[in-house]
């Protein structure tokens, strides 16, 4: 089994399939991460990286590509992961933007992590972000990683807390595997 999450940001992807990964037994891998670290190494911020090499995308891609040909029994976030790794189970999760900036801000002054000032400025940060994702996906792959009709489950995790977002798509998952 292999399951892709993709999403809004603060939607709690990352807290979520961690937990789901534990809870079925699968690896877990985090495409953004890769790529934080690959920049962090390198001295530079994540805007930065990307703009420096424009081969980013490729490189994650590509590993995509090569998880799901070689490998079973994962979770992975990725924005583009369920369009590389077609044969997964495809989990959108979406929440309202100004909750997202919310969740965002909060984790990041729990990880004791100044990198915005207030919601608002995340809240700015992620339209920003989805904006210049969207048109990157879009030339690169003529993809819309935000189509909802991509996805095979879609979670609307506004009003949820991390362990009923959990609960939803682990029953989800396992009523997808028994079709």
């Amino acid at each position: 089994m292999i399951v892709t999450i993709s999403g809004t940001p603060g939607a709690g992807k990352s807290t979520v399939a961690k937990e789901i990964a534990k809870k079925l037994s699968l690896k877990h891998y985090y495409m953004g991460g890769m790529i934080r670290e690959m920049a962090k190494n390198q001295g530079l911020t994540l805007n930065e990286f990307y703009a420096k090499d424009k081969n980013v995308d490729r490189l994650i891609d590509d590993r995509l590509v090569k998880l799901g040909q070689e490998e079973n029994n994962f979770i992975v976030e990725g924005r583009t992961a369920f369009h590389f790794i077609p044969h997964s189970i495809k989990i959108y999760m979406d929440v309202n933007l100004k909750e997202g900036a919310e969740r965002i801000f909060k984790d990041e002054k729990e990880r004791n992590e100044k990198k915005y000032n207030d919601v608002d400025e995340v809240l700015e940060g992620i339209k920003e972000r989805l904006k210049t994702e969207t048109k990157r996906y879009k030339e690169l792959y003529n993809l819309d990683v935000h189509d909802k009709s991509k996805y095979d489950f879609i979670l609307d995790t506004t009003n949820l807390n991390a362990e009923e977002s959990q609960k939803k798509l682990i029953n989800f998952i396992r009523h997808y595997n028994k079709r």
